[in-house]
């Protein structure tokens, strides 16, 4: 199946009503005479032309083959300006063919002007085949299931009363669009699969439109449509802002260009410029540590990447650098001084680097700014390790510098989604098990760091094994689930204790050696391998608890992980920060703590009636749980079942909540029973309900006295 989305069609209105007047004067200047010069505004007409042609002056910079454009003018009748053959995509021949159409024509009687003519003339335009797409229909007429996808997009720039005659255009498009597909295999037509419709409403700078903007809506299955209305001196903006989505582009502005002045050649001053690419010049760097410094453009409604100029270079052999994507570039005003210095000083050989900030603070150069064959590119670079610099070595010695891969971790990877061969079968489907095979391997490999020095988790792998080899089961069973869990809570444990992380002296490229920052780390990695592993309700379940166990332990700078409205309340602060005030100030002599109302409960109290709701009694030393959830009693198995001391949760604060979790209180709750002194033996000998004796074996001591036995030891 072949998709082809390359055509556009550009439907003017060259009703009388185009040529008045846009009522945005023209700043001039003129050399001062006695005589007033009165305004000088553009008419509809002209600032229709000069935004279309600008639309398809940046499309064929970016595109110089593949994306087609034609324009059709309508008043009495539908007139065609160029096709789609390669020799009329130019903007030469369109604007000679708009100086032979005129301006439109002055107010008569007639009354057949009219911009459906064009709307009829654009959509056989779509039913056109392309050279292109003739060559693809001659190429697959021997194939049965080979299709032609043909799409395309029609821009209408038109004036209407209200919205009421906008919905009369689409339905009157609709029908035609219906109709058209029905000719489709004669005449030389092909079926049009999906065609967008774009309708710009234009009107006078000076007056109020009744025709309101519209968002893009499914109008019928091979239909989409949008309305935007716009005064007439901001219709370049709109056909610039809109350009981006249509053919997935993205707008970079080079900032401190320095620039001689044009007045004074001594001084220099810096400017901005810029620049339309490929969205991908961009995209490449989505899920790295770079931060890509988006702002709303002044005056428009899309967003530009600020990148800084840096000392230009040569471009020779010397100088030459591993980049992840390349795209043309265009400048967005071509027309103004900056932007003509710059595509000088690029097509004269030069190169010139941009630079970006990072997560972790400075800059790096990103980008790449250079001329090919005439032609102006941006390269985005290469940020992490290049294999160029570090080549691979799997071994010490000659070879390169890395020496820490994980070629355990990947041979056991090979063993895992190993293939055999298998009898064909004709109730087996043909690369069933291949296709299986592959969805599994893309799960298990979806973050799969290389080398030692790029992860923390795979270096104390002991601690989270099970995890680890669980989690990638496509099922997860009950028993499985709590294994996870179990593991997930003794992490939190070592985390609370403040112990180190074992990690060998490989050479880890970290932020920092701080605990705080190792456990933030392997708290992200593990959520990031859990999350990928699987969606069953199961592997849910553990990816929520990791989550409440890394809301006890914010990020280095102390803010939520997950920087949600409901943030972290201040309860789970102040556990959090007492908890590190008892982990260096405590000595083992310390009397036991107590805890705050909302962290630890009250004995023997709770909330019937709240599914998932936890009672404690005292007398029997159990903790019983509602049936509402199931990851509440997993997280209490943890625990050993039973506490002495209950634990109360209140059916309003729930885990979404923002509230103390049901893991928090748990958690606080062992950790008192644990900083406890061991109760007396007479208590805890005697049974429930009775008074515990004290010194009952005085009476045995003196008669074992007497008989010249040892006295048994006072407890």
């Amino acid at each position: 199946m072949n998709e082809i989305n390359h055509k556009t069609v550009f439907v003017l209105d060259h009703t009388p009503y185009f040529g008045i007047s846009c009522e945005s004067p023209i700043d001039c200047d003129f050399i001062k005479s006695k005589v007033p010069v009165p305004p000088i505004s553009k008419s509809l007409w002209t600032c229709a032309v000069e935004a279309s042609v600008e639309y398809c002056r940046i499309a064929y910079d970016l595109f110089p083959v593949g994306k087609l454009i034609r324009f059709v003018v309508s008043d009495t009748a539908a007139h065609i300006v160029n096709t789609w053959n390669t020799g009329t995509q130019t903007l030469t021949h369109i604007l000679n063919a708009m100086t032979m159409v005129g301006v439109p024509p002055r107010q008569t009687q007639a009354s057949d002007y009219s911009v459906i003519h064009g709307l009829r003339a654009a959509i056989e335009a779509l039913a056109e085949p392309t050279e292109f797409q003739k060559e693809q229909l001659l190429a697959h007429a021997k194939s049965d299931n080979a299709k032609l996808l043909n799409r395309g997009r029609v821009i209408c720039i038109t004036s209407a009363r209200d919205d009421a005659s906008m919905k009369s255009l689409e339905d009157i498009f609709r029908t035609v669009l219906v109709q058209q597909n029905t000719l489709a295999g004669h005449k030389d037509y092909i079926s049009i699969d999906q065609c967008h419709l774009v309708i710009i409403n234009l009107y006078p700078a000076n007056m109020e439109s009744m025709v309101s903007n519209r968002a893009l809506i499914e109008i019928s299955p091979i239909l989409m449509s949008e309305i935007h209305s716009n005064k007439a001196n901001n219709i370049s903006n709109k056909l610039t802002n809109l350009i981006l989505p249509h053919f997935d582009l993205a707008s970079t502005t080079v900032t401190g260009i320095p620039m001689k002045e044009e007045q004074n050649a001594s001084s220099s001053a810096n400017y901005d410029v810029e620049i339309f690419h490929g969205r991908t010049a961009h995209s490449v760097f989505l899920g790295t540590e770079l931060v890509l410094p988006h702002s709303l453009k002044d005056g428009s409604d899309y967003e530009t990447v600020t990148l800084k100029w840096c000392t230009p270079r040569s471009c020779g052999s010397s100088e030459m650098q591993p980049c992840l994507a390349q795209c043309r570039v265009t400048p967005v005003d071509v027309t103004s001084r900056p932007s003509s210095c710059l595509i000088n000083f690029l097509l004269s050989g030069r190169s010139v680097l941009l630079e970006m900030p990072k997560k972790s603070g400075g800059k790096i150069t990103s980008h790449l700014l250079s001329a090919h064959g005439g032609e102006i590119f941006i390269h985005s670079l290469n940020t992490a390790r290049s294999c160029l610099e570090d080549p691979p070595s799997i071994s010490e010695g000659g070879g390169g510098r890395v020496t820490d891969y994980r070629i355990k971790d990947f041979g056991v990877l090979m063993q895992q989604h190993r293939l055999v061969p298998l009898k064909p079968m004709p109730e087996r489907q043909t690369d069933e098990n291949l296709q299986k095979m592959r969805t599994k391997l893309s799960r298990n490999s979806r973050y799969w760091p290389l080398t030692h020095s790029r992860t923390v988790l795979y270096n104390v792998r002991h601690f989270m094994e099970p995890l680890l080899l669980l989690t990638q089961k496509p099922e997860l069973t009950e028993d499985e689930k709590m294994m996870c869990l179990k593991s997930i809570y003794n992490l939190s444990q070592l985390e609370e204790r403040q112990e180190s992380l074992a990690l060998s002296n490989m050479g880890h490229r970290l932020k920092g050696n701080k605990k705080e920052e190792q456990y933030r780390l392997l708290w992200s990695e593990l959520e990031t391998i859990v999350n990928g592993n699987g969606s069953t309700p199961n592997h849910k379940a553990i990816v929520s608890c990791i989550r409440e166990c890394r809301r006890m332990y914010p990020n280095a700078d102390g803010s939520d992980p997950y920087d949600k409205s409901h943030g972290t309340e201040s309860t789970v602060t102040d556990a959090h920060r007492a908890s590190v005030i008892r982990a260096t100030t405590d000595s083992p002599m310390s009397p036991p703590h107590s805890m705050t109302g909302s962290s630890g409960g009250t004995a023997g109290s709770g909330s019937s009636g709240a599914a998932g709701a936890v009672t404690g009694d005292s007398s029997s030393g159990t903790v019983t749980l509602g049936a509402g959830n199931a990851n509440v009693a997993g997280v209490v198995s943890l625990l050993g079942g039973t506490s002495r001391v209950g634990v109360a949760v209140s059916s309003k604060k729930s885990f979404g909540s923002g509230g103390r979790s049901l893991f928090d209180a748990l958690a606080s709750t062992e950790r008192a029973i644990s900083q406890k002194r061991i109760d007396f033996s007479g208590r805890l000998c005697t049974p429930s309900g009775q008074i515990a004796k004290l010194y009952s074996h005085l009476g045995s001591k003196d008669a074992e006295g007497a008989q010249g036995a040892r006295p048994t030891d006072v407890k």
